[in-house]
């Protein structure tokens, strides 16, 4: 059998991790593109090492290291990355390329902020692209070292995809298949790729966080944060308080859809129960939103993006940070159109919203630029 074709598009921590992961498996081809020039001309001459969380140094030599977009022309499988406010650039520069006589399966991981959606855009009616999203990253990664190493953190004991409307139920079932060999973990194929959108996690847990961290109400508002700020580790009281109202009003958001849309959105739980579900003996005490947050081991020493403030003569939460033009430029906004288009009253997100907007100056697009116009009248 010849290898399956793998591109993997990204070269930030979840890139890094998976172009290894990747590479490391027989009959697995693997393409790594990527827009770092330094990455593209110098290569990964001595292999990805990756650094398991009990020690274990595994290494993973990609195929190809490139940053021409010709080269997904014989991928089988592309896998994106890149934050979602590089998304649509990616698409632009890998669409033409695409193979046309063969199913080819374009996915984003994790696939939040409507990435189906864009994906329509971009490839239109072509029957043979299917366009997925996995509900989150397989594994938390950090300490990336350009072209030479990365941390794993947490491994998802079970992971689920979904696809774009109207795809072959065939493809579908080739698409989970491959993702289970690719991840070796079990993979479950979702109804709908609401049920990924909708998934509470970082657009939602990331700026509760800074919301409770240095918005108005915050410990830390205006003043530097410590050095060695964790995200979860030392997430606050007032964060989880957010947190967990703003997760209350994605499930209002959710059950709205449910009924306007006659579908079943089930899969989408509440984050608490989703990351019980899916770190399950990693977390010490489930009893709190807090709790879960702070001892879960998967999240130990995830470190928030701090840059240096010389007025406060401090680290402050770096405002160009994924956090901030991902989560909440993309992410966050998203839910909340989302929930104006159908009259859902969501103060707990417009407050972090506007807030965080405000602190991280004018980001150029929004996810909201590809939503549907007609949507929810018109579902695609």
């Amino acid at each position: 059998m010849r290898p399956l074709n793998v591109t993997v598009c990204g070269a930030g921590r979840t890139g890094h991790l998976n172009a290894a992961l990747f590479a490391r498996q027989p009959d697995v081809s693997v393409t790594w593109l990527t827009g770092d020039r330094v990455l593209a001309r110098a290569g990964a001459p001595d292999g990805i090492a990756i650094h398991w969380p009990d020690g274990t140094i595994e290494t993973g030599h990609p195929g190809r290291i490139t940053d021409d977009a010709r080269a997904v022309a014989e991928a089988d499988i592309v896998v994106l990355t890149v934050p979602a406010q590089a998304r649509d650039a990616v698409m632009a520069r890998i669409a033409p390329h695409l193979a046309h006589d063969k199913p080819v399966f374009v996915g984003a991981i994790p696939g939040f902020c409507g990435f189906d959606w864009l994906a329509g855009r971009h490839l239109g009616q072509r029957a043979n692209v299917v366009p997925w999203g996995l509900k989150d990253v397989p594994h938390t990664a950090h300490e990336r070292h350009l072209g030479r190493s990365i941390r794993v953190g947490g491994a998802k004991e079970r992971l689920s995809v979904a696809t774009a409307a109207g795809v072959d139920p065939r493809l579908q079932e080739d698409l989970r298949a491959r993702l289970e060999s690719l991840f070796a973990v079990p993979v479950d194929l979702l109804a709908d790729y609401l049920e990924i959108t909708l998934t509470p996690g970082n657009p939602i847990m990331h700026s509760a966080v800074i919301y409770g961290l240095i918005g108005p109400y915050g410990q830390w508002h205006g003043r530097p944060l410590p050095e060695d700020l964790c995200w979860w580790s030392d997430c606050p009281e007032l964060g989880a308080y957010f947190l967990e109202r703003m997760d209350a009003e994605n499930q209002r958001l959710k059950a709205t859809i449910e009924v306007r849309l006659g579908i079943d959105l089930a899969s989408v739980k509440p984050l608490k129960t989703e990351i019980i579900e899916a770190y399950g003996e990693q977390i010490a005490d489930t009893g709190t939103m807090l709790s879960v947050l702070r001892s879960n081991r998967a999240y130990a020493g995830i470190s928030a993006p701090l840059v240096h403030d010389a007025t406060l003569g401090g680290p402050v939460i770096d405002r160009a940070s994924r956090a901030f033009s991902e989560d909440i430029a993309f992410g966050l906004t998203l839910l909340v159109g989302m929930a104006d288009r159908l009259h859902v009253d969501v103060p707990h997100m417009r407050e972090v919203l506007t807030w965080c907007r405000s602190y991280m100056g004018d980001r150029q697009g929004s996810a909201l630029d590809y939503v549907p116009a007609h949507w929810p009248e018109a579902r695609r």
